[in-house]
């Protein structure tokens, strides 16, 4: 590869990492080609997954600071460059890897920090940005109506103790 080719290469790989919400680090040692399409698809359409040369991945990397994927950037490696939502495609990739074990999740990184295997095990564990937005605004709205009985039954408590004093004192006088 030429060196204008190898800066060109470190520039796109560079983009990507800095454009991504999450990079996910794999071994795809074994996998045919046909499993490497199921998986592709199976990533979804925010995902690029990339088969890349280790040095070129090492370069580009430091260039944005995630000087600590060098360690698991070495073997056939390929990257999942997540563009959309990072749990769903950790499940992804999990749920393949159970099904093809010769696909092994080496590490990745999400936010600036590294996420080390078992990272990304427990990033495909959670639940959906969406569900969990929903189980929010479900328990915001079971506070607002807590809120909205105590306050309605204040006055209810009010006019009842008032009549019962009221009554209490027409015994009296009678």
């Amino acid at each position: 590869m030429a060196k204008a080719d190898k800066e060109a290469k470190i520039s796109e790989l560079t983009d990507k990492f800095r454009d991504s919400s999450a990079v996910l680090l794999t071994e795809y040692r074994g996998l045919s080609v046909g499993e490497m399409k199921d998986l592709r698809r199976a990533l979804g359409s925010d995902v690029s997954y990339a088969v890349v040369k280790n040095t070129l991945a090492t370069l580009a990397a430091k260039k944005v600071g995630f000087d600590f994927l060098e360690e698991d950037l070495n073997g056939p490696t390929a990257i999942a460059f997540v563009g959309g939502e990072p749990v769903e495609a950790a499940k992804a990739l999990r749920d393949f890897a159970k099904a093809n074990p010769a696909l092994v999740i080496k590490s990745g990184a999400m936010d600036g920090q590294l996420l080390t295997q078992e990272g990304v095990k427990q990033l495909a564990d959670l639940e959906s940005r969406e569900v969990l937005l929903a189980k929010a605004a479900g328990a915001m709205k079971g506070k607002i109506s807590q809120a909205a009985y105590a306050f309605a039954a204040l006055p209810t408590k009010v006019a009842q103790l008032s009549q019962a004093l009221a009554d209490k004192r027409q015994d009296e006088a009678a």
